[in-house]
């Protein structure tokens, strides 16, 4: 019988927490415009993991790419905005739960 892995964090339970904390890191110092890499970075994410995911929070409509050169910059929309704000707050509360 094959052992199950033990939840370490409340947000195991609640979240995926590559997402939700991309979403937060896009929310911090929203006048710093952000890139793939730099959030990749950030949420430590491979690059190809973190488009496919940043794709799928934009064809939810809760963020937009704007092509600036080479580089896609990325900006919440206001559902993301909430969204962030709502996720900032829940990680705030699930670390102070250890």
């Amino acid at each position: 019988m094959a052992k199950k892995k033990p939840i370490k964090k409340l947000t195991d339970i609640f979240l995926r927490e590559k997402p939700v904390r991309m979403l937060v890191r896009l929310n911090k110092n929203p006048r710093k415009q952000k890139y793939f890499s730099v959030i990749a970075k950030e949420v430590d994410c491979t690059y190809s993991h973190t488009v496919r995911i940043l794709q799928e929070l934009q064809r939810k409509g809760l963020l937009t790419f704007t092509k600036k050169g080479r580089k896609n910059i990325i900006e919440l929309t206001k559902l993301g905005k909430e969204l962030a704000e709502y996720f900032d707050k829940i990680l705030n509360l699930c670390s102070k739960s250890k």
